[in-house]
């Protein structure tokens, strides 16, 4: 695959609007993306599923489809396991207030999860009672296998791990994890959202049962993410949000709720952002997930060896580059991450993320303020890595302190 012809068919780069490595906030979109968005709002503005005209039956079909494309994408069981949500955050939402936990039993998570997969267990312990456990990693983050039994044990209920840490980039291995928690008799659910846009990801390989993504990390529509289950568990899973859309027959006395998916998906959906859903999947699927993956790992290799002379560089996480997957967070002694990243902006246009990257517990346990953090994917080249360590060199030397 020829990365340099990808990067045309990103605006954002064939206009040359600077050097963006923040895709670990949010990818930029191809033309064919920005198509299909703009194809639904000129050629079928109109709602799915419940009109039965002709526009309305379009949509509906175009909504399958997109089930389809992800099911195919993804490996999963079959396209109705695959539910729209805005986000991430709102996927996992959706699977922790839908599970029907008691009082006293047993979560695990690790210490290095994003806010999605920590604040709202911590809020479903002040609520419900339930039992808080993490496994410990290494200072820089590595997961530790050993850790992990120890805090499972056998009273587990639920096992909720990140795939790919959004600070250091270290990937858990989710298929290990998967039967040690199903050995304990314990339902996984992962947060996906840094590791479905950089590598393959097959549902039933891996055999967990829930797995949240964002859309909007993976060259698709802000504001789309989409939660996979298992058969079985999507059944037996709660619905958070009632209204129009999720139920069959309403009477003044009772509801029964649709089917899977449609009783996930309360209300209008974002039809939008469906039809670019299945056009990110068809880039990503002609790209290949495996090249992407390789891609990614070329390009951190280039960013750790045209920053290693830097004075004052300090990486979190993995200092090898391969352990890492396309993120590289960094702090430089003297300078606030903020103050790096606007320098970087003011320079040279070049757009990182600065501060605890909605990772709050792992920075405070290890008394760390914040970090600046690079990330590429596959539209970016050595050329915006050359000139993000220029500058970077270039503020180091000028305003760090020493």
């Amino acid at each position: 695959m020829d990365f340099r012809k990808i990067r045309n068919d990103f605006p954002t780069m064939r206009n040359d609007k600077g050097v963006y490595l923040d895709s670990a906030c949010q990818s930029l979109r191809p033309d064919s993306v920005i198509e299909a968005i703009t194809e639904y709002y000129t050629d079928y503005p109109v709602c799915g599923g419940r009109s039965v005209h002709h526009l309305a039956n379009e949509v509906s079909i175009r909504v399958d489809e997109t089930r389809e494309a992800l099911c195919d994408f993804f490996n999963g069981h079959a396209p109705e396991n695959f539910v729209f949500t805005k986000s991430t955050t709102d996927a996992l939402n959706t699977v922790i207030y839908g599970l029907d936990l008691k009082k006293g039993d047993r979560v695990v998570t690790t210490d290095t999860e994003h806010n999605s997969n920590h604040v709202p267990w911590l809020q479903m312990r002040d609520v419900k009672g339930i039992e808080l456990k993490r496994s410990r990693s290494g200072m820089d983050g590595v997961f530790d296998i050993e850790s992990f039994k120890e805090a499972v044990g056998k009273k587990t209920k639920i096992v909720s791990i990140g795939h790919c840490s959004n600070v250091t980039g270290c990937v858990t291995p989710i298929k290990e994890i998967a039967e040690i928690a199903h050995d304990a008799g314990a339902v996984v659910i992962v947060d996906g959202a840094q590791a479905a846009p950089h590598m393959k990801v097959d549902m039933k390989d891996n055999d967990v049962d829930f797995y949240a993504m964002s859309i909007h990390k993976m060259l698709g529509p802000s504001g789309m993410g989409v939660l996979y289950g298992k058969p079985e568990m999507l059944e037996g899973l709660r619905p958070r949000l009632y209204g129009g859309g999720m139920v069959g027959l309403v009477t003044y006395g009772s509801a029964d709720f649709a089917p899977v998916p449609d009783r996930f998906e309360a209300g209008l959906q974002n039809y939008g952002g469906i039809f670019g859903t299945k056009a990110a999947i068809e880039y990503l699927s002609k790209v290949g997930m495996d090249e992407i993956e390789a891609y990614d790992h070329r390009l951190m290799k280039y960013m750790f060896d045209r920053t290693k002379d830097i004075k004052g560089l300090h990486i979190i996480g993995p200092e090898d580059p391969m352990k890492r997957s396309a993120v590289m967070s960094f702090n430089i002694d003297g300078l606030g991450a903020h103050d790096v990243a606007m320098m970087l902006d003011a320079m040279d246009g070049i757009m990182v993320r600065s501060g605890m990257h909605c990772a709050h517990p792992f920075f405070v346990s290890r008394e760390i303020e914040g970090s600046v953090r690079a990330s590429v994917y596959l539209y970016n080249n050595e050329e915006d890595i050359d000139r993000f360590a220029k500058a970077l060199e270039k503020i180091s030397k000028t305003f760090g302190g020493f």
